[in-house]
């Protein structure tokens, strides 16, 4: 990839105002590419970690402004408790041995899903660089642990019982507040599955409902910043009308 160039602005919200594009991806295949390699599962997640570096690094010179990032989900909790307690002392790691890196270059980090079932190691390493990060505003980096879509528009269709209006932009305000302690929760453009799955696997549902959808068949650990700017230009090659028709057929 070249350094020096300039991707094209992202027009996905059908309005025709340019903004940063809001990247979804599901980082999969770190399981299959340790046991390829005749590793333990957790050598995978170690070697997926360089790729969360390299997407970061890679992401702002292609137009994206957020990167929501699926790292564990509410059902991984079933996974063999091993795998589980190395997962969330790697991300526990990550979050104390970045956040002074990712505060220099800019970027903001959040978490988003429950915390209450974490550790309390791993919980006061996410408050510690959402804090220290706060002012970031290269880039937005969106880490969804213990998360759930469907348990997270659950818990905001129960908070809009007593709402006085109801819209989807009320709706996806709600969704923000009660899932993310955050603002309205931001549209996704782009999502990127790896390991060659062809499914959201409960990531992000409401937020991704016009996206576009890139498989790739790359295991996460082999995932490079070249294979997302392919990923971003076959964004910019999609047709996206929103349900619309095309203007020349309009016409």
């Amino acid at each position: 990839m070249d350094p020096n160039r300039t991707m094209k602005p992202a027009f996905g919200n059908g309005d025709g105002a340019a903004h940063l594009l809001h990247v979804a991806v599901i980082p999969d295949g770190n399981g299959r590419w340790a046991a390829a390699r005749g590793l333990p599962r957790t050598a995978g997640h170690q070697a997926g970690v360089e790729s969360v570096r390299r997407l970061v690094e890679a992401a702002p010179s292609l137009g994206i402004g957020i990167v929501s990032l699926y790292v564990f989900s509410a059902d991984n909790w079933e996974r063999p408790q091993v795998e589980v307690v190395g997962l969330l002392g790697l991300l526990e790691r990550f979050f104390i041995e970045e956040g002074q890196k990712f505060r220099e270059t800019g970027v903001r980090v959040r978490a988003i899903g429950r915390r209450d079932r974490l550790p309390q190691g791993l919980r006061s390493s996410i408050g510690a660089i959402e804090k220290l990060t706060t002012a970031g505003r290269r880039l937005q980096l969106r880490l969804a642990i213990d998360y759930s879509a469907q348990d997270a528009i659950l818990r905001a269709a129960c908070r809009m019982i007593s709402s006085l209006e109801i819209s989807r932009r009320e709706f996806a305000r709600v969704l923000g507040l009660a899932n993310y302690n955050d603002g309205p929760a931001p549209d996704v453009d782009l999502v990127i599955r790896t390991g060659g799955e062809q499914r959201l696997s409960d990531f992000l549902l409401w937020e991704s409902a016009y996206a576009e959808l890139v498989f790739s068949q790359r295991l996460w650990p082999d995932f490079q910043a070249s294979d997302l700017e392919a990923a971003v230009e076959e964004f910019h090659r999609r047709d996206r009308r929103f349900g619309r028709i095309p203007q020349a057929v309009a016409g």
